[in-house]
Formats: C-alpha cells, sequence, structure tokens
C-alpha cells in the first residue's frame, strides 16, 4: 500500500486513539519506519489531539480527570492489556477530550439557556418599566391640562385651627362645573380617616354638600383628585372624616376653608 493511500485510509487516527489491534499497531509502525511522511503524520495528529486535551483543561480539576480515566480504564480494560506505548496514552488523552468536549458544550448549552431566561425577564421588567413611564406621563400631561386650562378658577384653600400648615386648592370649571382638589399641601390621614370635600354656599344659611372623598390618598403621587360637578358654591371646605365619609362636616376637623 502507497504512503498516500495509507494516510487517507484513517488507520493513522485509530492508531493515535489506541483503538487498533496489536498486528494493526505492528503494522503502522512498520510503515512509519519506511515511510517518514507516515510518522510525520501521526506526529500531527498526536499534537492536534494533545492541543485539544489541554484547551479543555481549565474546566476539570485533576481529581475529576482521574475519574473519567478510571471510567474509561474499566469500559477499555482490552485496551489496557496491550503492550504501553506512545498511542495508547495518546489515545487516552484523545478520548478524555472527547468526553470534556462533550460536557463542555452541555455547560455552554445550559448557560446559554439561562441567558435567555434572564434577558426575557429584564425584558419583562423593561416592558413594565415602560408601561409605569407611560401612565405617569399621562397622568402628568392630565394634570398639567387642568392647570393650564383658562376655564377652571383656582380657589386658594388656607389651613384652619386644627391644621394652620395645611393648604389647597380647587380647580373649578366654570363652563362643565367640573372640580378638581390639589391636595398636595395636606398631611397623608391617619389610618381610618379620609378627606372629605364639601362645596358650600354660604347665603342665606350655610349649606354643605359633600362632592367627593380623597380616597387612595398615599396612592395618589400627584396629589390631584377629580370628585363630583357642583354649581353655585360660594366656598369651598375640606374636613377630616371617618372612612367612608360623613352626611354632615365635622367643623372641629375643618382642615381648609377658602372662599370662591
Amino acid at each position: 500500500m502507497e504512503a498516500k493511500e495509507f494516510i487517507e485510509s484513517g488507520i493513522l487516527e485509530l492508531y493515535v486513539y489506541g483503538l487498533l489491534s496489536e498486528t494493526e499497531i505492528q503494522e503502522v509502525n512498520e510503515m512509519a519506519k519506511q515511510h517518514p511522511e507516515i510518522k510525520k503524520e501521526i506526529v500531527a495528529i498526536e499534537r492536534a489531539v494533545l492541543n485539544l486535551s489541554s484547551s479543555f483543561s481549565p474546566f476539570i480539576s485533576n481529581s475529576q480527570f482521574e475519574k473519567i480515566k478510571a471510567q474509561l480504564e474499566i469500559k477499555h480494560s482490552k485496551v489496557i492489556t496491550m503492550k504501553p506505548n506512545r498511542s495508547q496514552y495518546i489515545g487516552w488523552a484523545a478520548s478524555v477530550a472527547l468526553l470534556i468536549g462533550l460536557s463542555y458544550q452541555y455547560f455552554e448549552l445550559d448557560k446559554s439557556k439561562n441567558q435567555v431566561v434572564t434577558v426575557e425577564q429584564e425584558k419583562s421588567k423593561l416592558e413594565e418599566a415602560v408601561v409605569t413611564l407611560e401612565l405617569q406621563n399621562k397622568t402628568t400631561k392630565e394634570v398639567l391640562t387642568i392647570v393650564r386650562d383658562e376655564n377652571n378658577k383656582v380657589i386658594p384653600l388656607g389651613g384652619q385651627a386644627v391644621a394652620p400648615t395645611a393648604k389647597a386648592k380647587i380647580y373649578w370649571n366654570q363652563k362643565t362645573d367640573a372640580v378638581y382638589v390639589d391636595a398636595s399641601g395636606l398631611p397623608e390621614p391617619p389610618e381610618g380617616k379620609v378627606y372629605q370635600i364639601w362645596s358650600l354656599k354660604l347665603q342665606p344659611t350655610l349649606t354643605p354638600t359633600s362632592i367627593g372623598l380623597l380616597a387612595d390618598f398615599n396612592a395618589n403621587d400627584t396629589k390631584v383628585f377629580a370628585v363630583d360637578k357642583t354649581s353655585g358654591a360660594e366656598a369651598f371646605g375640606i374636613t377630616l372624616e371617618p372612612a367612608g365619609g360623613s352626611a354632615s362636616p365635622t367643623m372641629e376637623q375643618l382642615y381648609t376653608l377658602g372662599k370662591v
């Protein structure tokens, strides 16, 4: 058999991997002695296998390597009984490199899956943040629309005896009778209490009409609330009432008051 044909037959790879019989090994050794190009090809294959083995070495410890080698010795006991030679150890290196390579590929695949999950989670968080930002922008625009509306009459409400530093603003639309309350100057209500808004007529006698509660006070970041429409109001007041509101204002808990 010609040297080129011998090289291309694939027997040299099996020789390096330690998978040939004793007779076949002798045949390869004889051919290598007679043909330098065969010897050169064997050396090249051995070098490639050793490089492959060392490239994966950071991923396993010495103890793990010995366990893998022990398993291979059990599985390929026939090979172990052969006379020790360089090709036998190169074969071990190739087998271990193959096993480590498969383990590494599994590790990379699992890592890729985890990265995909992480990306999906980050995407979900980003989408939630975008929705929250859109809602905040929408709320901000609505508040600005109220403040800038020339049809809205602004009635400042000053603090009273129970809360001298409290303050609020009423935006009362003279065309639609819509009423908005800016309660940013009010302290947070105690648990079990709620602010109640009153439309007041002063003449001929004081007549209060409830136009709404400032529910979910703490959850409203802008502290701007829409309440019921009213007409003919001469003043507005805000009292602190039990949860659910009261039929008439508790004057001892009058926080703010302002005339139109």
